[in-house]
C-alpha cells in the first residue's frame, strides 16, 4: 500500500505483518478520489477516516490537500502502525488518532478545524451484512448526523452486492460505484 498522489506521492505505508484486511488497490483509490473531485474534495477538507486501519484513505486525503484528519481505529497494534505512518508522512500536526470503536464514536472532527465534511467508513464486511434500519451502520450514520458538516460527503465501502438504503438520518445517496469485489456508496448531507 502506498500514497498515490499529492505531496506524499509514492510513500509506502507500513502495515502489520499479519494484516488480515481488504486493502484498497491503487486503481480503486485513484478512481474514488477522481469521484471526490466532483465534490471539490479533499482539498481543504476536515476528514474522518473510520475503521482506518493503517490510514490509507485519510493519508491519501491529507496528501491531496485535506486540512485535518481524525483516524478512528480500535485495534491497538494497527493504531500503533497508523501513528508511525502519520509520522513518516509528516502529518502529525494535521491529524489525530482515536482508539475507539467507530460505530459508537463516529467522527466528531477537531475543535480547531470544525466538523468533518468528508468521512470514510470502511468497516469489516461482516459488520455490514445488515445495512437496514436499526443496523450498526444505520446507527453510525445517525451519530454522524449530529457530528458532520451540513453538506458532508460520506463514503461507505462494503462488499459488492450489499445495497445501502437511499437515506440514513439526514444523509442521502448521491452515487453508487462498483469496483472489483467492493461497492462504494457516496452519501451527501442535507442540512435541516
Amino acid at each position: 500500500m502506498r500514497i498515490i498522489a499529492g505531496a506524499k506521492r509514492g510513500m509506502k505505508l507500513l502495515s502489520p505483518k499479519t494484516y488480515d484486511s481488504r486493502p484498497i488497490t491503487d486503481r480503486v483509490k485513484e478512481s474514488l478520489f477522481s469521484v471526490l473531485y466532483k465534490y471539490d474534495l479533499p482539498a481543504g477538507a476536515v476528514v474522518g477516516d473510520l475503521f482506518s486501519g493503517v490510514g490509507s484513505l485519510g493519508l491519501e486525503a491529507l496528501s491531496r490537500g485535506a486540512e485535518f484528519a481524525t483516524f478512528v481505529e480500535r485495534d491497538r497494534q494497527t493504531a500503533a502502525i497508523l501513528e508511525k505512518n502519520i509520522a513518516k508522512a509528516g502529518f502529525v500536526e494535521r491529524s489525530k488518532v482515536v482508539r475507539m470503536d467507530a460505530f459508537s464514536f463516529g467522527a466528531p472532527g477537531d475543535t480547531k478545524t470544525g466538523r468533518c465534511n468528508l468521512v470514510f467508513i470502511d468497516p469489516p464486511y461482516a459488520a455490514t451484512r445488515d445495512v437496514g434500519e436499526g443496523s450498526a451502520l444505520s446507527g453510525l450514520l445517525d451519530v454522524l448526523g449530529g457530528q458532520a458538516a451540513d453538506d458532508a460527503v460520506i463514503v461507505v465501502r462494503v462488499r459488492q452486492g450489499t445495497e445501502l438504503l437511499d437515506r440514513y438520518d439526514r444523509f442521502e445517496v448521491v452515487e453508487r460505484r462498483r469496483w472489483g469485489t467492493m461497492a462504494v456508496t457516496i452519501l451527501r448531507g442535507r442540512g435541516e
